[in-house]
């Protein structure tokens, strides 16, 4: 196997997602890739984000990805440099989380994805699909799902 030189991780400001950005950050820094943290979002004011908590219950933290998303990256970043990752660079992307992970991808050359596992065994994940499936199933590189929930 080849070490990946750019590895892209979606995170969207839950603890799980922050599992898969250290996972990632370790990768990158035994291989000394680039690590691409993307967080994708949707501008919203404070009246959409309470009405979408209120909706959503325990899935609320998705929409911590339409609130701030400078904050999010920032300890995203830290995360990573925790665990040894050294060449970081942060994005915040306005769109749906898989086209835009997939964008970012083919956008920066990256060789490698990761994801937090959280959705996939949900019945929404089940239903409408989740992140994880439907970025492995429409991925051309490779994709590494993370356990960051059991």
């Amino acid at each position: 196997m080849t070490a990946y030189r750019t590895i892209v991780v979606g995170t969207d400001g839950s603890d799980s997602s922050y599992v898969a950005v250290e996972k990632a950050g370790a990768l990158a820094g035994v291989s000394g890739a680039t690590l691409v943290i993307a967080c994708a979002y949707y501008p919203t004011d404070d009246r959409d984000v309470a009405a979408a908590a209120d909706v959503l219950k325990e899935e609320a933290y998705q929409v911590r990805g339409s609130a701030p998303t400078n904050e999010i990256l920032r300890i995203a970043r830290d995360k990573a440099i925790a665990v040894g990752a050294a060449d970081i660079v942060e994005r915040a992307i306005v769109g749906e989380p898989v086209e835009s992970l997939l964008a970012l991808m083919k956008e920066v050359d990256a060789d490698l994805l990761v994801v937090g596992n959280r959705g996939l065994n949900t019945l929404a994940g089940r239903l409408l699909g989740s992140v994880p499936s439907d970025v492995a199933r429409k991925s051309r590189s490779d994709v590494l799902i993370v356990h960051t929930v059991r």
